[in-house]
C-alpha cells in the first residue's frame, strides 16, 4: 500500500471511529461505530440526520409521572439504578436522607435511543426489571420508576429538572450490563446538573483473608 492509500484508509477509518464514538456518547448503541468505520465519511451525514438531541422517557412506571411538588411533602429524590450493587448504595443512601420524610423517589435507568426503538427491546425489559426491584426496596417512600433514553448522565440531569426534583443521586461505578452508571456519568452530573448531586463511593474491598463486611 502507498502512502496516499495508507493516508486515505486512516482518514476513512478515523472518521468513522469519531463519528460513531460521537453518536455513542449522545446516547446511541456503540456499534453503530462498526458501521461508521465502514462507510468512513460516508456515514457523517447519515449520523446527523439520525442522532437524536433530546433525551426522553422511554417507559414509565404504572404510577406515571410524579405527583407536584404541592402534593408532596419532604425532599424529592432522583435515584440512578442500573442493577450492580453500587446503584444499590445509592439507593440505600437516597432512602437514608430520606429519613422519616414521605417524599417522592424516583428510579431511573437510562437505555439508548436505538434500545428504546428496538423491536425486541431486550433492554429495556432488562432496565424495567432493575428499577422495579429497586422499588420493592424502598416501599417506605413514595416511589415512580422510570425508563430514559439518551446519554445517561444528561438524561438525569434533564429529567431531574423537569420532574421538579431536590437532587440527583447516583453510584460513583456501575457494574450493570450496559454500565451506564460508570464514573462517566457521576461525573457529567457534578459538573453540568442544575441542582446537587450526591455521588455514593463503591464499597472499598475487604483486606485479603477479611471477611466481606455486610
Amino acid at each position: 500500500m502507498g502512502t496516499w492509500q495508507a493516508i486515505a484508509a486512516a482518514v476513512w477509518i478515523g472518521t468513522g471511529l469519531i463519528t460513531g464514538a460521537w453518536m455513542a456518547r449522545r446516547g446511541h448503541d456503540w456499534r453503530w461505530t462498526i458501521v461508521a468505520v465502514v462507510l468512513g465519511p460516508v456515514f457523517v451525514p447519515i449520523a446527523l440526520e439520525r442522532v437524536e438531541r433530546t433525551p426522553r422517557v422511554a417507559v414509565s412506571g404504572a404510577d406515571g409521572e410524579p405527583a407536584a411538588r404541592t402534593a408532596t411533602h419532604g425532599p424529592r429524590i432522583l435515584v440512578g439504578i442500573d442493577g450492580s450493587p453500587e446503584s444499590d448504595r445509592a439507593l440505600d443512601a437516597a432512602l437514608t436522607l430520606l429519613g422519616g420524610e414521605h417524599g417522592v423517589v424516583v428510579l431511573a435507568e437510562v437505555v439508548t435511543y436505538d434500545d428504546a426503538e428496538a423491536d425486541d427491546p431486550d433492554a429495556v425489559r432488562a432496565a424495567t426489571r432493575h428499577v422495579d426491584r429497586a422499588a420493592s426496596r424502598a416501599a417506605s417512600a413514595a416511589v415512580n420508576v422510570e425508563v430514559l433514553a439518551g446519554p445517561a448522565g444528561e438524561a438525569l440531569a434533564r429529567y431531574a429538572v423537569e420532574a421538579d426534583l431536590d437532587f440527583v443521586v447516583v453510584g460513583r461505578r456501575g457494574g450493570g450490563a450496559t454500565s451506564h452508571l460508570l464514573g462517566s456519568v457521576s461525573d457529567y452530573l457534578v459538573h453540568h446538573s442544575e441542582i446537587p448531586v450526591l455521588v455514593v463511593e463503591p464499597r472499598p474491598s475487604p483486606p485479603r483473608g477479611a471477611p466481606d463486611p455486610k
